[in-house]
């Protein structure tokens, strides 16, 4: 056996133990992101939402069956095409995922994509961003660091407009205003940290599209700035009371000539994790 082939193994046992450890973090951050799911939480009326602006009452009649006990840590399952280019080249690769949402927490999104032979896969948080070629080389190791926090959280904030209103009902560090008559903008406050939503309901109260500036590097420029991301809802079924959009088309650049989605889901399934009762 040559010192080239020793070489060449011992690098495949490291990085496949990196990787291992990466599956690990991934699996112990969604378990402890679910773990935070309120053990006995109220339930839904329609007068919890009595004095929100009028689109927002819709959106939550809408969306939350009275009664249904506000559980606001989300597991939802997903597949779909994800975006690795631009609008004129989206290099759409096929993706399956499972993200946990806990609102105003995090979130952890683990996925896997293929193109051919060619497959990606890894996870995005509010704390990192990993992604892995072929299940051996590390291709993206980003997070703790301000810009990624800041972009991070306003994701898992728009997120919660689609499969997690619970969260986003009247309480602390959480502001609605009215933006017109099927408009309403809910501002959600954590920390150190502040993101505001745009929401656009029909007059059923039906969620179509979330709209916010985002902390963003994607631009030509590869600069971090405020720019606009945006997503359509559609496809709504009920999930334990919750009436929830299983088809989104989300992008950055929303509302512009440079818009494309980049990330366009299917939803197949949407739990609310139960914390057992001590």
């Amino acid at each position: 056996m040559t010192v080239a082939i020793v070489i060449l193994m011992l690098a495949v046992l490291v990085l496949s133990g990196w990787r291992l450890l990466d599956h690990r973090a991934d699996r112990k951050a969604m378990h402890e992101l679910a773990t935070s799911q309120p053990a006995q939480p109220p339930t839904f009326t329609a007068e919890s939402v009595a004095d929100l602006p009028e689109p927002a009452q819709r959106y939550f009649l809408y969306t939350i069956k009275p009664g249904t006990p506000l559980r606001s840590v989300a597991r939802i399952t997903m597949d779909g095409r994800f975006g690795m280019g631009n609008k004129d080249k989206p290099g759409y690769l096929d993706f399956t995922a499972t993200q946990v949402l806990a609102v105003p927490s995090g979130f952890v999104w683990k996925m896997r994509a293929r193109r051919g032979l060619m497959t990606l896969s890894g996870s995005d948080t509010h704390r990192w961003t990993r992604f892995w070629l072929m299940g051996l080389l590390p291709i993206a190791r980003l997070g703790g660091d301000p810009d990624h926090t800041l972009s991070a959280f306003g994701r898992y904030v728009a997120e919660a407009v689609s499969w997690a209103p619970a969260a986003l009902l009247p309480g602390p560090g959480i502001t609605w205003e009215d933006l017109g008559p099927d408009r309403a903008r809910v501002t959600l406050k954590h920390r150190d940290l502040s993101q505001s939503v745009d929401l656009t309901v029909a007059a059923d109260g039906q969620p179509t599209q979330v709209c916010f500036e985002r902390w963003s590097n994607a631009n030509p420029e590869k600069q971090h700035r405020l720019q606009p991301f945006g997503a359509y809802l559609s496809g709504f079924r009920y999930f334990d009371g919750f009436r929830l959009p299983t088809h989104v088309e989300a992008g950055n650049h929303f509302a512009t000539d440079e818009y494309f989605p980049f990330f366009v889901a299917d939803v197949t399934a949407v739990e609310f994790p139960r914390k057992k009762k001590a």
